[in-house]
C-alpha cells in the first residue's frame, strides 16, 4: 500500500549519511596509518644477533652515512600505497553515490546510467574490505581495529543495494512507457504505408 504524497516524509537518504560516516571513519584511519604503529629500531639492535664481524661493518658503514635508526617490519611505502588506494576508493565511491542520486531517470538509458553508478559504488565498497583485509595481513595491527569501519563498509553496501532494488520498479514504468511509445510509431508507419 502506498503512503499519500502529501503525509510522505523527506528522504533520509541513510545511504548517503553512512557514506559521509564511513569516508569519515575511514580519513581518521588513515590519518593514524591504519593502526600500525611505526617501528623504529637503533642499528644497534639490529645487529645484536650477527656475528661481530659483520655487525662491525654494519656500523661503520650506518655511520659512514648517518644512519642512526631503521624502520621495522615493514616499510613506509606500503602504508602510503595502501593510504592511496583507500583514498581512491572513498572518493570514487562519494563520486559514484553523487552521480547516480543526481540522475533522475526519465528514460531507460537515464536508469542505466544511474544503476550502474550504483554499481560502482557498491564494487568500491567491496574493494575497500580487501584493501582493509590486505592491511590485516601484512600489517602488524589487530583486526578489532577496524571493526567499525568494517561494519559501516557493509552496512553501507546493504543501503546501496536496497537503494538500487528501490529504483528497479522505475525502471519497469520507464521500460512500458518506452515500449508504448514505440508501439505507437509503429502504428503511425504502418498507417502513412
Amino acid at each position: 500500500m502506498s503512503v499519500l504524497a502529501r503525509k510522505r516524509k523527506l528522504s533520509e537518504l541513510k545511504f548517503y549519511d553512512n557514506a559521509i560516516r564511513l569516508r569519515r571513519s575511514m580519513l581518521y584511519l588513515l590519518m593514524r596509518d591504519l593502526g600500525a604503529k611505526r617501528g623504529v629500531r637503533d642499528i644497534k639492535w639490529m645487529t645484536k644477533d650477527m656475528p661481530p664481524q659483520d655487525a662491525e661493518l654494519l656500523l661503520a658503514v650506518a655511520e659512514r652515512n648517518g644512519l642512526k635508526r631503521f624502520e621495522a617490519d615493514w616499510p613506509s611505502w606500503v602504508i602510503e600505497k595502501l593510504r592511496d588506494n583507500i583514498w581512491t576508493l572513498l572518493t570514487d565511491m562519494m563520486t559514484a553515490i553523487t552521480r547516480a542520486y543526481t540522475i533522475f531517470a526519465t528514460s531507460k538509458a537515464e536508469a542505466d546510467e544511474r544503476r550502474l553508478n550504483q554499481d560502482r559504488a557498491i564494487a568500491c565498497c567491496e574493494s575497500l574490505l580487501k584493501e582493509l583485509e590486505l592491511a590485516i595481513d601484512i600489517l602488524p595491527v589487530d583486526a578489532n581495529k577496524y571493526k567499525q569501519q568494517v561494519k559501516l563498509i557493509t552496512e553501507e553496501i546493504m543501503l546501496l543495494k536496497g537503494w538500487r532494488k528501490a529504483g528497479n520498479k522505475k525502471v519497469k514504468e520507464l521500460e512500458e512507457q518506452e515500449a508504448a511509445r514505440a508501439a505507437k510509431l509503429i502504428k503511425e508507419k504502418l498507417k502513412e504505408e
